[in-house]
């Protein structure tokens, strides 16, 4: 994406949607939303079952890209950025009532927790019947090509939520240019495709310490 585009105008992005409200216009609402979620009695719940999910299902082209990335030490910080991303997303939709604009371009590793926090449909879903909000998640939607300086950031900056972290919110320029460094890796133990496929027979066991 132009990101020079991206700021210039944001009436129709690159692949020809049209009509994004105002960032000023929906960033107030989506700071109602975020902290409505976090005063909810549901709230602590949504949080641990959210950082245990990586447990149980992780990908290989999300969290990865970060530097030196370590699940205890960016989990939370993570969890936090995926909840305004949930509620940026509820924000566009009520005043658009399009869930295909709502669906905001995202980096990699936070749009991984967004996956890890929609996960918990049942707590979720409670959250959402309670605040009387609707939460928006479709991949046939998604784009992947999240980049610096475009909407989501502008919504971002317009909540007065402070400096975006760049550790999590990586432009598409480096996503690039760090998947290539990771599929490097990966390729050379035998993890092809970013993970989508691998020579492992599981033929043979690794010996363990005595």
């Amino acid at each position: 994406m132009d990101t020079s585009t991206a700021i210039a105008t944001l009436e129709q992005d690159s692949d020809g949607r049209e009509d994004m409200p105002d960032p000023f216009a929906v960033a107030p609402r989506a700071v109602e939303i975020f902290d409505a979620i976090r005063d909810s009695g549901e709230f602590d719940r949504l949080r641990a079952s959210t950082l245990k999910y990586p447990d149980c299902w992780a990908t290989f082209t999300g969290y990865p890209i970060i530097a030196e990335w370590d699940l205890d030490q960016d989990g939370e910080h993570l969890f936090d950025e995926a909840l305004k991303v949930m509620a940026m997303k509820a924000a566009v939709y009520e005043q658009t009532g399009d869930e295909r604009l709502a669906e905001l371009d995202v980096s990699a590793p936070v749009d991984e927790m967004v996956h890890a926090l929609t996960a918990q449909f049942t707590i979720l879903s409670r959250i959402q019947t309670e605040l009387d909000v609707v939460f928006i998640h479709s991949t046939d939607n998604e784009r992947f090509q999240y980049d610096t300086d475009g909407y989501t950031d502008q919504v971002y900056a317009a909540a007065n939520w402070g400096v975006m972290p760049r550790r999590y919110w990586i432009g598409q320029q480096e996503t690039q240019r760090r998947l290539r460094v990771l599929f490097e890796h990966y390729e050379s133990i035998g993890v092809q495709q970013g993970g989508r496929a691998h020579y492992f027979t599981f033929g043979h066991s690794i010996p363990t310490g005595s």
